[in-house]
């Protein structure tokens, strides 16, 4: 039954699961450090899950086109 769940998400949402796993190895690392770490915890983990949603799309993990259009457009008002 395990298997047949890690299978259709492996399949279905392979860039989210890898990027949850991959964040929450590196959270757990964190955990050992301390309670008030939990914040980075689920910082990583949230960062992982949106790598691997952005994967999963087949978008750029980091946009900088249009990050660097959007600025263009706000400065350009200064002109």
């Amino acid at each position: 039954m395990w298997m047949r769940i890690w299978e259709q998400l492996w399949e279905q949402h392979r860039g989210k699961t890898v990027g949850v796993l991959a964040g929450s190895a590196l959270g757990l690392i964190y955990l050992f450090f301390g309670f008030w770490r939990m914040l980075i915890f689920i910082l990583i983990v949230y960062t992982g899950y949106y790598i691997g949603k952005r994967l999963d799309r087949n978008e750029s993990v980091f946009p900088a086109e249009d990050t660097w259009r959007r600025l263009m457009d706000k400065w350009r008002l200064f002109r």
